[in-house]
């Protein structure tokens, strides 16, 4: 179902769970990798938080799919505030709509499924195609992987809904969303699945882990539906009628 909403502009509100998700990264980015991690030279914050797949297979660093998301670059600042502020946009709504607990589960997933998915695809091309564990040693870290899970959760729900890309053109959100899905999957291709500054796969992994989540959400929700009508049926029996003794009709039986 799609939701056009309001037809002018209006800011979006901190929802609960959009601001503690912020107030955490935030957090994180600040009090660990700068606070922390000067004072403990010898601890490499990233290495152990960040998403690196070789850190997975050889130190069994499980962890790291789910805390990649809250570790961003502390070189590009604008990293963690364009991905916050696209939470805070996106998450708002969704937050609105599903309710606080839900959206968590999909943004935690949407970020971690993603994170599994790169990393599967990095070790299937290191050992069967590139042949150097380049990829595997390469930190990806921030949670763009979980926001292209919003981006497609939102061009589904509120796809009619008029957004500016670049700020100057406007298009239906579904179609914003097949556009930056088209435009991070030719970046891959002009790219090895490791190379470049930009984890182009980690997004496309997200956009995946999205999809997923919404069909998994529309099949639960159909199925529990289904059930919900199959408790309220009854069992209606015509006792009324006599019995046709020629014919041998007993009493009628429908739902």
């Amino acid at each position: 179902m799609n939701y056009r909403g309001p037809s002018v502009p209006v800011v979006m509100p901190f929802t609960p769970m959009v601001k503690r998700l912020i107030i955490l990264t935030v957090v994180v980015w600040i009090g660990g990798q700068f606070i922390l991690a000067s004072f403990l030279e010898s601890f490499s914050f990233t290495s152990f938080f960040a998403l690196i797949p070789g850190k997975i297979i050889i130190d069994y660093y499980f962890w790291q799919p789910l805390t990649y998301m809250f570790v961003h670059s502390t070189e590009d600042k604008m990293h963690i505030v364009f991905n916050m502020l696209m939470l805070w946009w996106l998450g708002s709504e969704l937050e609105q709509l599903w309710g606080k607990r839900y959206f968590l589960f999909f943004y935690l997933m949407s970020g971690f499924g993603a994170g599994v998915l790169y990393s599967i695809v990095m070790i299937l091309y290191a050992y069967t195609y590139s042949g150097t564990p380049l990829g595997l040693l390469t930190p990806v870290v921030g949670a763009s992987g979980a926001i292209f899970g919003l981006l497609l959760a939102y061009g589904r729900i509120f796809g009619d809904r008029i957004v500016s890309f670049m700020m100057i053109f406007p298009m239906p959100a579904k179609y914003f969303v097949m556009l930056l899905g088209a435009i991070q999957f030719l970046s891959l291709m002009g790219n090895t699945p490791a190379g470049g500054d930009v984890a182009y796969l980690a997004h496309l992994t997200g956009i995946l882990t999205g999809f997923l989540l919404l069909k998994g959400k529309d099949w639960y929700e159909r199925r529990s539906l289904t059930k919900k009508r199959g408790r309220n049926l009854r069992l209606v029996v015509d006792n009324d009628k006599p019995v046709d003794s020629k014919n041998q009709k007993g009493p009628k039986y429908w739902n």
